[in-house]
């Protein structure tokens, strides 16, 4: 494909580019009264106000990926979130189903910090330090060929949801856990169930090599170098002013963020478990939310007898997530009744079938 061929498969048609919004608006809820049930479009908590409306469902990556697993109707998925997600949606679905992304280009800057090759690099310099000791669990932002290795090594993936439950099972099953990509996650998960900080190494996947100077069998968890570009914008600077401006309210946070964050709020916990804390909580509270901008500020504008803010004043929204928006919706709802339905994600057929064992073994425990 030439680079002009794929500038012009990014490009929004100009009969879409014209259009004022409440005119896009309409059209999306017209072509999802024309297409019905053969028609499901799941989205992430973190979309866009203009793209949530239309979700058929709307979820965290557990809630999506059991939503994507148990769909069996719809013909098509046009899935608003970010490419491993979609990826997901597609291993998950039927054969016969087709998953769309809107835009090819959203991708994730944490799934992009661990690619398969140095995965397997890592794991045989691994084996080599450790012998067969270790089970690798992936997060499910991450490439199907991650979750496809981690379900051929024995493994599974896991979600800010049930990270507990996982790295319980993992460590039922052998000494030590190779966790990626995330670290922090990863060490704050195992921090949680008690596995002391001098006892978690990072492997560097650009040095290959282990940041370690103790004795290795200390080592329980093996901590991939990798984060969210989001969550680690979070500081303890952060923390400290709200504290001092606002000695009421409540900080909670993301466990993408990094230890000493997680360490100085009052709660953690998945995307989920933060919207339904703050929904739940009583009317006056205040609440100081480290997690996605798009996010924060939904919760702000629904949650109208609390005080919901950012826990970063500066933050940004998720800028890969924020490429799905009403023109690339419209525009891949059209490409649907036009019978040339683009930007098709599928995951060839041996990665999906190891990385549908990852998922099985996560969504079965």
């Amino acid at each position: 494909m030439t680079v002009l061929d794929q500038f012009q498969r990014n490009t929004i048609p100009a009969s879409i580019r014209r259009l004022r919004q409440d005119e896009m608006e309409q059209r999306v809820w017209d072509i999802k009264e024309q297409l019905g049930s053969r028609l499901f479009i799941p989205g992430h908590y973190y979309q866009k106000d203009e793209v949530i409306q239309f979700a058929d469902a709307t979820g965290d990556s557990l809630q999506l990926a059991k939503v994507a697993a148990e769909n069996k109707e719809a013909e098509y998925i046009v899935f608003c979130g970010v490419h491993f997600m979609a990826e997901t949606a597609d291993i998950l679905s039927e054969p016969e189903q087709t998953v769309l992304l809107p835009d090819r280009r959203a991708g994730c800057s944490m799934a992009d910090m661990a690619d398969i090759k140095q995965v397997r690099t890592a794991w045989n310099i691994l084996q080599d330090l450790f012998g067969d000791t270790m089970i690798p669990l992936t997060y499910v932002n991450s490439t199907a060929a991650i979750k496809s290795f981690c379900g051929e090594q024995e493994g599974a993936t896991l979600t800010s949801s049930n990270a507990h439950r996982m790295l319980t099972w993992a460590f039922s099953k052998k000494e030590r856990i190779l966790f990626l990509p995330d670290q922090h996650l990863g060490r704050n998960t195992a921090y949680d169930l008690g596995v002391p900080l001098e006892n978690m190494a990072v492997w560097d996947p650009i040095q290959e090599k282990l940041e370690w100077d103790g004795d290795l069998e200390q080592v329980q968890m093996i901590l991939w170098k990798g984060h969210c570009s989001v969550h680690e914008k979070f500081t303890i600077d952060n923390v400290e002013e709200v504290r001092a401006q606002h000695p009421d309210a409540h900080i909670i946070v993301h466990p993408e963020c990094s230890f000493d964050v997680v360490q100085a709020a009052d709660e953690n916990g998945s995307t989920n478990k933060i919207i339904e804390t703050i929904r739940q909580a009583p009317a006056g509270s205040k609440w100081a939310v480290g997690t996605e901008m798009n996010l924060v500020n939904r919760l702000t504008k629904e949650e109208t007898e609390k005080a919901v803010f950012s826990l970063n004043p500066n933050m940004c929204p998720c800028l890969t997530m924020n490429r799905i928006d009403l023109p690339h919706l419209l525009w891949s709802l059209e490409s649907i009744l036009e019978g040339e339905p683009h930007h098709i994600i599928q995951v060839d057929e041996e990665t999906k079938q190891w990385s549908l064992t990852a998922l099985d073994r996560m969504l079965t425990r």
